[in-house]
């Protein structure tokens, strides 16, 4: 019964705020990178959100310039703040400094979930820390003033945030109605470690004596003593199991989608599969023998892990487009994969059967994603020139993570915010290109698809290629003229984007011809006709249409065929 009132709950959350509650983050150490860079990946899953590539430039303001603030998700507009002097130039989700930083959401108590007058939302302290923040550090302390003096306005939130030399996972919730601001916990990822977070709070117990690599609210542990929601010595406090319990789904919509990377990269994740599955214990102590007064959860995963391989940006990009398969939910394998394997399933994520609720899986690579990005962040590079913005539109699936350098001073026209809406064609934008090609693709995924994944891979080799190629022509540019080694990426960075989406509207058309209506078509030099073959369906499928209809179809016979 608990588990079902769960997914019912899930349910009407996820329909209720099908932007924020639906991302994916990875979180790569420069000791656990194959390059020495920090890497950090973003998925912004929304059926209504537009993929574009945002862009501030570094401005300067007057004294007592305001600053008016928007909810991220919904565009309502929230109140004012005071601007600062100056603002650093943000492209995407990286600043100029090599600060970046991506966000999914959690919940949380639902008592927590508003606070009136609030100004701050999770999106406008992702952006306006941006474009205010010299280090992860400082981005870090950006926002939880913010929300702290003028209210936040989100529901709990995980925050990865980098820089080129740490990487952190922050994770806040509000007070609730009657109090200003929110609690939160900053934790730094080891070097040589890697992390994730999807949509649940993950940070349980952290060291409170580390002054250097674990910041936190003064009031995180009093502030949950005083609901009622906590009982025992502080260093035993779980930020997560206290704010944000884990259940059936916080496990198997959310944990999974961390699980699924971490088993790549670490041959001991089996033990966790379970717990990744929804099967969530409370047992009265812990595996080491402490007592659990408190009800947590005892077989969550580990904040982070050493990975048994260094990470390069392909893997990252290949991270993203998970289906678990390999795994006994392999979405590609089970009956809603239908005869062309495909490894989505259509909204509602929960459904209802004779009385018994069921649920459809809910993976790194979905449909209805808006943007991914894997940020590269290197120490070794002026930050000028330094971090690139591996970003692209729809599906992570099918998508091409073009390089966009941060320092770029444009923005490519195909992916230029205002060029298209979400209920607005554009010809000539990335996000209609893309969701053109992936949304034919569905129909007969099976064919359809390994040629996207072959053309899609042939590309990020190449840019990744170019990109070393761009960089050191950067370097040398830097040493004699900074604008002209940011202008030189900057072209590089417009050019390679707007020709991809050129290129991917190209193939649309090739993917079109060659499999309309069911059938496969080649080309036939010389002939009128193009050589034409019809793929059918396998004979399992055959096999289940006959078990399932009987003779409804059934020839005499000498019926002919």
């Amino acid at each position: 019964m608990r588990k079902s009132i769960s997914l019912i709950l899930l349910a009407v959350l996820l329909q209720a705020n099908q932007f924020s509650n639906a991302c994916t983050n990875y979180l790569i150490t420069r000791g656990a990178s194959a390059d020495g860079s920090i890497m950090i990946s973003y998925a912004a899953d929304s059926h209504v959100l537009y993929g574009e590539l945002y862009h501030w430039p570094a401005m300067d303001y007057a004294p007592g310039t305001m600053l008016s603030v928007y909810e991220w998700d919904t565009g309502t507009y929230l109140g004012q703040i005071p601007q600062v002097a100056h603002t650093y130039s943000v492209v995407g989700n990286i600043n100029e400094y090599q600060v970046s930083i991506g966000e999914t959401t959690y919940g949380g108590r639902e008592e927590l979930g508003s606070q009136k007058g609030a100004i701050m939302d999770y999106g406008s302290l992702i952006y306006i820390a941006l474009q205010r923040s010299k280090t992860a550090r400082e981005a870090i302390k950006v926002m939880t003033d913010l929300a702290n003096e003028f209210g936040y306005y989100s529901s709990g939130e995980s925050f990865s945030i980098a820089d080129s030399e740490e990487v952190w996972i922050m994770e806040m919730i509000g007070k609730g109605e009657g109090e200003k601001g929110a609690v939160w916990v900053a934790v730094k990822i080891p070097d040589g470690y890697v992390s994730g977070h999807a949509n649940q709070a993950r940070i349980t117990t952290f060291d409170q004596k580390d002054k250097k690599d674990v910041l936190f609210a003064s009031d995180v542990v009093s502030f949950a003593r005083a609901k009622g929601w906590y009982t025992g010595e502080d260093k035993e406090f779980s930020f997560s199991d206290t704010y944000a319990p884990v259940d059936f789904s916080g496990a198997r919509f959310c944990e999974i989608r961390v699980w699924s990377m971490f088993n790549k990269v670490d041959n001991t994740m089996g033990k966790y599969w379970n717990y990744a599955k929804g099967d969530v214990k409370h047992e009265s102590a812990f595996e080491d023998g402490r007592a659990n007064p408190n009800g947590y959860a005892t077989n969550r995963m580990p904040l982070y892990i050493k990975p048994n391989r260094k990470i390069s940006v392909q893997d990252m990009m290949d991270f993203m487009r998970d289906h678990l398969e390999g795994t006994e939910l392999d979405m590609a394998k089970d009956a809603g994969a239908g005869e062309f394997a495909l490894p989505y399933r259509w909204r509602p994520l929960t459904w209802e059967s004779e009385g018994k609720h069921y649920c459809n899986e809910r993976v790194t690579a979905t449909q209805q994603t808006g943007f991914s990005f894997v940020s590269q962040l290197r120490e070794d590079m002026p930050n000028e020139i330094g971090s690139i913005l591996w970003f692209g539109v729809d599906d992570a699936s099918s998508t091409v993570y073009t390089p966009i350098y941060s320092a770029s001073t444009r923005i490519p026209k195909t992916m230029a915010k205002g060029n298209g809406a979400m209920m607005e064609w554009s010809d000539n934008s990335a996000f209609w290109a893309f969701n053109q090609v992936t949304n034919f693709a569905y129909m007969r995924y099976n064919l359809i698809h390994p040629e996207i994944d072959s053309l899609q891979h042939a590309l990020e080799a190449k840019y990744i290629a170019q990109v070393a190629a761009i960089d050191a022509g950067a370097k040398v540019l830097y040493k004699e003229n900074k604008d002209y080694a940011r202008e030189f990426v900057t072209d590089f960075s417009v050019n390679t984007a707007d020709m991809l989406t050129y290129q991917w509207k190209d193939f649309y058309q090739y993917l079109f011809m060659k499999y309309m209506d069911g059938n496969l078509k080649k080309p036939n030099p010389g002939q009128q006709n193009p050589h034409m073959s019809s793929p059918g369906y396998s004979p399992d499928w055959r096999k289940r249409v006959v078990k399932e209809t009987g003779n409804q179809f059934l020839m005499p016979e000498g019926g002919g065929h």
